[in-house]
């Protein structure tokens, strides 16, 4: 079963310009210098505009542009100028807009959604926080791109006119008081992201190809390789984000010259380069007198290639590696690959309980093949229900807000002081880094006992029960104090999760973990005293960890005279009361969604066919006017705020039209895409000895599919992703009982594959906000999940085969596999004892089944203690964070949450309130500098010092002090006699 928690948080032409509700003047962002007045370029596109006709849209401030046209075909303003014109012109963004941005992505942060919702929990896992992002984060480094236009709305008595087509009707854009009619309802969405489109930005260029594929390749790797590790460490896709920044800046300023020719891209791919006649040639680095009046030539790059004597293939290299300038675009492609490729691939843990604790090694060629298509299917699902969890504008996404907001902000030029400190985002960032690397040598090599700091244990250290209330190994972790980050973040950064949601999941522990837990423990309930309090071991009737072989025939199949004769499965008391919770924490989701969203998702259900089954036009439609246009009369909106609860949901925004601009990526794709990974899947499960029938694998892919609209639907509004891998491995031990292999694949189809179906979606509409052609973006999730797979299957038999006594208790550098232990735990309990036998009549852990009871009816309390009141503090009490985020014991112990609790309390409260301007500019920066030192720290260890044996004779009192006692040899309060067992005596 699995350890991981029930909430998931959920974890980027010929012809340019600006298609958007609010006119504005696009250029290229490529920095370059330029003789041209833009007071003169302006006047004249508007004299050209006035010749042309009326607009059916109006000026906004004195930005020009083209802006979403009715005729897709129309060319902007803009292409009268030269491509390097273009690239010339600077934008500039209202402090009024910036204020407003960081003002909603700070809200977002305390969990208060504007659109009404409920406060939602951002687990470690999830995806990047929002804390500093008000300016750029590396901002010593000159971005040439200038970020997209954030504009306010502008009075009504402001229009434009430009025609737009045959039609003679005067159409207008609404931007009264309230959300602009023509943008998104919602505020926390218009303040994050921009309703424009620049569509002179490159995209698909060799440095984003060679960036997405290193960080891909890069963070994959690393995290399979902590995956196996205790206490481990998860390096996030925002770390990605950060680095890529200076990458990208880098990359220019290594290869971009001031003589390049102009460049036009269509899509985001290089069309055509533009170069200057040879009057009209750079003179240190700018145009020679008169060069803007001078004619450009536009060669192609067939005709530059074919041409070896015009340029040295040096330069053509170079050229070609030095296309488009890094901009938003691009990094946001670039942070997709990431995002879709750092999460390590589910299907390793199966192949590492497969051949280190089933003993079943099956070749590479079959791990390809498994991590391939359980990877992969996801993309078929989010594919094809793009209609109702990405283009629907009541499909949010929250946390992708987050991560286009920061995109803008970081390629804005901004170093504001931040309560005394001027140091930049990227010299922190940098400082703290290098001091996390070395400092990880004292907890990681030469004092061990510093991440082991369970100090009180030391002066009773055969004491069981102070082991187990204060040990740090194998207790509850009463004593909140380590100088490891690996341990502080193990369940995830605590400098991410609001401190609101942290207070729910300390909440969860000191009654559940603190109180009952030593309660039932102490009393011997379920025969809990004879095992240790915590470890994430099963046991047998003896105290030792259980022996799955002696329970299965040579076929890995469920010996039921065997399990007779050897034991039953006796579960740690912390173990048992995780299976409760989870129990708990399913019906808690499921009941609070109902209640305090029920209707908002009816809504949205209803809107989304209504969208679905709509044929409008493709192109972009202004909004129609009330009255004579000429005048000025304009229809106003309803109401000027967004949707609340009661009208959460709206239809089609500013941005699904905007992308109506790109060809999309059609349906046959992700429906082949679908049907050679369920090839694939059929070939692994009746070639291979899985002992799970071709039709047990469609029956997996079904639960998935069927629930994977109501679960995305969910996510979308709520940021919540309910597990369906209980049901899998319920639904699977039922059906195929005494089958565990079968059982971890069966619950691998049916999960992983709607899991990575919801991250895809995830970042289908977070490449929808960031205005990334769709057909790129399908090229560039494919080849970035396809290298990671691969990738990780390399690191992951590598290890396996060099790593001294990896997944056992003596592995070296604590290579003990938790996380394969535990799932491995799972598919004995479910796969080869079978639910039946763990929970049906007169089984010993049968009571824990009425945890679904209590989950359900929980939130009923709550919801009705609250629903009147939107001050009231029990809508900050959120019982499937409760319940969901303590399934992380074990292998977590009661160290990982109190310690990362402190730390939440310290930075996300504390330092919060009283140094606010601190608190949003560092906060998200030194949350990236820890995780990324940590794990520099730890590769540098392991591979520089202990791998190659450099300290195998290095002992000393802070290397052996913690390993002396109970709390590192997990002892139980009650002893077996020798020769006897406990619990009954037939089962």
């Amino acid at each position: 079963m699995s350890r991981a928690p029930l909430l998931v948080r959920s974890s980027p032409a010929l012809g340019t310009g600006s298609y958007g509700g609010l006119p504005v003047m696009s250029f290229s962002s490529s920095a370059g210098n330029s003789d041209i007045d833009e007071d003169a370029a302006a006047k004249a596109a508007q004299n050209r505009a006035r010749r042309k006709g009326k607009s059916k849209l109006r000026h906004s401030g004195s930005a020009l542009g083209s802006s979403g046209s009715a005729n897709r075909d129309d060319v902007d303003i803009s292409n009268h100028l030269t491509p390097r014109q273009r690239r010339s012109q600077k934008r500039s963004t209202p402090a009024t807009a910036s204020h407003e941005r960081d003002a909603a992505i700070h809200d977002a942060l305390e969990g208060h959604q504007e659109s009404g919702l409920e406060p939602r929990f951002t687990s470690g896992a999830a995806p990047p926080p929002v804390a500093g992002i008000g300016g750029r984060v590396f901002d010593g480094l000159q971005s040439s791109s200038g970020s997209s236009v954030f504009n306010d709305a502008p009075s009504e008595g402001d229009s434009y006119s430009e025609s737009d087509g045959p039609s003679e009707e005067d159409l207008h854009d609404h931007k009264v008081p309230g959300y602009p009619k023509d943008d998104s309802p919602y505020a926390l969405v218009r303040a994050s992201v921009p309703a424009t489109d620049d569509t002179a930005l490159s995209i698909s260029t060799p440095r984003m190809w060679t960036l997405s594929i290193f960080f891909a390749i890069l963070g994959s790797s690393t995290n399979l390789f902590f995956s196996l590790r205790y206490p481990s460490v998860s390096i996030t896709p925002i770390i990605a984000l950060l680095l890529a920044h200076p990458a990208g800046l880098i990359w220019d300023s290594i290869l971009k010259r001031a003589d390049d020719p102009a460049e036009t891209f269509v899509n985001g791919s290089l069309e055509t380069r533009h170069y200057m006649s040879s009057d009209s040639t750079f003179q240190n680095g700018t145009h020679s007198p008169g060069s803007d009046r001078r004619a450009t030539s536009a060669v192609s790059d067939v005709y530059l290639l074919s041409s070896p004597t015009r340029v040295a293939w040096r330069r053509r290299l170079r050229l070609w590696l030095a296309q488009g300038r890094w901009n938003e675009k691009e990094h946001s492609c670039v942070y997709i690959a990431s995002n879709v490729s750092f999460g390590f691939a589910f299907a390793t843990d199966v192949i590492v309980e497969q051949s280190q604790f089933y003993h079943q090694p099956l070749g590479v060629t079959y791990q390809i093949l498994l991590t391939i298509s359980t990877q992969v299917l996801g993309y078929s699902l989010a594919g094809l229900t793009r209609r109702y969890l990405v283009w629907p504008s009541g499909m949010i996404w929250p946390s992708t807000l987050i991560s286009s907001a920061m995109f803008f902000t970081l390629h804005k030029e901004e170093n504001r002081p931040a309560n005394g400190w001027t140091i930049s985002r990227s010299g922190f960032f940098f400082k703290v880094f290098c001091g996390a690397v070395l400092f990880y040598f004292l907890p990681g090599l030469l004092m061990p006992a510093l991440s082991y700091f369970s100090v009180i244990t030391w002066f009773a250290p055969k004491n069981v029960v102070v082991a187990n209330l204060f040990g740090v190994a194998s207790g509850l972790g009463l004593f909140p104090l380590t100088f490891d980050w690996s341990q502080i973040a193990y369940i995830g950064s605590p400098l991410a999760v609001p401190f609101w949601a942290a207070c729910n999941i300390l909440g969860g522990l000191v009654v559940v973990m603190w109180i009952i837990a030593p309660i039932m423990y102490y009393k011997n309930v379920m025969f809990s005293s004879y095992m240790p309090i915590l470890s994430s071991a099963v046991f047998d009737n003896t105290g030792k960890p259980y022996d799955v072989s002696r329970i299965l025939t040579k076929d890995f199949l469920f010996d039921s005279e065997a399990y007779h004769n050897y034991s039953r499965v006796f579960l740690p008391i912390t173990y048992a009361l995780s299976y409760a919770l989870q129990f708990a924490g399913l019906a808690a989701l499921i009941s609070h969604t109902a209640l305090w969203h029920g209707k908002d998702i009816w809504t949205q259900w209803r809107k989304s066919m209504n969208e679905v089954s709509s044929n409008g036009d493709t192109r972009y439609e202004p909004l129609p006017t009330i009255g004579n246009g000429a005048n000025g009369s304009h229809s106003r909106p309803r109401s000027s705020s967004e949707p609340g609860l009661e009208n959460l949901l709206s239809s089609e925004d500013i941005h699904n039209r905007l992308m109506k601009k790109y060809p999309d990526v059609p349906i046959l794709w992700y429906v082949l895409i679908g049907v050679s990974m369920l090839a694939i899947g059929i070939f692994i499960v009746e070639y291979y000895p899985i002992h799970l029938p071709w039709y047990g694998l469609l029956l997996a892919l079904g639960i998935g599919a069927i629930l994977f609209i109501p679960i995305g639907i969910v996510m979308a509004i709520t940021n919540q992703q309910s597990s369906i891998y209980l049901i899998c491995q319920l639904i699977c031990g039922v059906l195929f009982p005494g089958r565990p292999v079968a059982n971890m694949l069966f619950t691998t189809y049916g999960y992983i594959s709607s899991t990575q179906g919801l991250k895809f979606s995830s970042d289908l509409k977070l490449g929808h906000y960031m205005k990334i052609p769709p057909r790129t973006l399908f090229a560039l999730q494919i080849t970035a999940t396809l290298i990671s797979s691969i990738t990780q299957i390399g690191v992951l038999n590598w290890m396996l085969a060099n790593v001294p006594g990896i997944c056992t208790p003596s592995a070296i550098n604590g290579f003990t596999c938790p996380l394969a232990r535990v799932h491995f735990n799972g598919s004995i309990l479910w796969g080869v004892v079978g639910p039946a036998r763990f929970f049906g009549p007169g089984a010993l852990y049968r009571p824990l089944i009425w945890a679904f009871l209590l989950g359900a009816v929980a939130p009923l309390g709550v919801w009705l203690l609250g629903r009147r009141d939107r001050r009231s503090v029990w809508r900050k009490v959120n019982l499937p964070v409760v319940f969901g985020s303590l399934s992380w014991i074990p292998p977590a112990t009661g160290l990982n949450f109190s310690v990362w609790g402190l730390v939440c309390w310290v930075f996300n409260y504390l330092i919060k309130n009283k140094k606010k301007a601190w608190w949003r500019k560092y906060n998200v920066t030194l949350s990236a500098a820890l995780d990324s030192g940590l794990a520099v720290g730890v590769v540098v260890v392991f591979f520089g010092v202990l791998y190659p044996g450099w300290m195998g004779g290095f002992r000393w009192w802070g290397t052996e002090v913690y390993k002396q006692g109970c709390d590192w040899q997990a002892c139980s309060y009650r002893d077996v006699p020798a020769g006897t067992h406990f619990g009954p005596d037939r089962w």
